[in-house]
């Protein structure tokens, strides 16, 4: 066989392999720490479109791997994979890795199928809102902080202020809608999966995977390589869609007066939420 001709066979054989496009969607959503990653509808869209984007795909697989975060940015990227999903018809298999937990379980509802390792952990269905209270510290560090206001209820919460019991009800209150909306697109996205008390399922418990089966939170017990050959064949292609820039591709802010002090404050805070957040299920 001539070299153009083997070239031939060999591009035309790759073309006939099933092919599944991969995305790892993994961190906590949302978090603004600077120089540091974090899931966000505009951090994974590009990923997203591109890999339904793939006209001949025979499904598209997501790897989640998230404690959670922020509610808003979960349910955004929720809505671009069924969109996506939709529009394309395309069927999406979710593979949890670690943990696919609180915002990171509201994404992987977005798959048609969710696949979990022995030892994922998965559920958390619950809101949770974490903050710090720095008011002594200023005061044993002889700081005074000054802020200016319009409006009686733009300091609510002020991690720099003694809570204040108003506030937090009000913030109760706010939890409890989105715990609501919560339990609603998990019930919708599962259908009659679910398996369970409302009382056990939605409490904000969590399950490794084979309870979570059980509960139908999740719909098997295995991991991506193994699950696509079986379905699609051993010479299923799976390529990972990877995320746009890198490090460099960064912009580093301005390290000079009040902005040194604002990027340290976030940082230092931001990176503390995001290790709590791991934290909570021994990650």
């Amino acid at each position: 066989m001539a070299s153009g001709e083997r070239k031939g066979f060999f591009f035309r054989l790759f073309r006939r392999r099933p092919l599944v496009p991969v995305v790892r969607l993994s961190g906590a959503i949302g978090m603004q720490v600077p120089l540091m990653s974090s899931m966000s509808l505009a951090s994974v869209s590009k990923q997203l479109d591109k890999a339904f984007s793939y006209r001949k795909a025979a499904a598209i697989a997501l790897i989640v791997n998230s404690p959670g975060g922020a509610p808003a940015q979960s349910h955004l990227i929720y809505r671009r994979i069924r969109h996506l999903a939709e529009k394309n018809r395309k069927k999406v298999i979710v593979f949890v890795e670690d943990v696919a937990a609180s915002g990171g379980y509201m994404i992987a509802c977005a798959g048609d199928e969710i696949i979990a390792d022995n030892y994922s952990i998965v559920g958390s269905i619950g809101v949770v809102s974490a903050s710090f209270g720095f008011e002594k510290m200023l005061k044993k560090i002889g700081v005074e902080r000054r802020v200016y206001t319009a409006g009686d209820n733009k300091r609510q919460l002020d991690a720099f202020l003694p809570a204040k019991p108003e506030d937090i009800r009000r913030l109760k209150s706010l939890q409890q809608a989105i715990h609501r909306d919560f339990i609603a697109l998990v019930k919708n996205s599962r259908g009659k999966r679910i398996k369970g008390a409302d009382k056990t399922i939605f409490n904000g418990e969590y399950w490794l995977a084979e309870q979570a089966m059980k509960y139908g939170l999740i719909d098997g017990i295995g991991d991506l390589r193994g699950t696509l050959q079986k379905r699609f064949g051993k010479h299923v292609a799976t390529p990972l869609i990877a995320p746009p820039g890198g490090f460099f591709s960064r912009r580093i802010p301005g390290m000079s007066g009040a902005i040194l002090t604002d990027h340290w404050a976030k940082t230092v805070l931001g990176t503390l939420e995001e290790r709590a957040l791991w934290g909570r299920y021994g990650l």
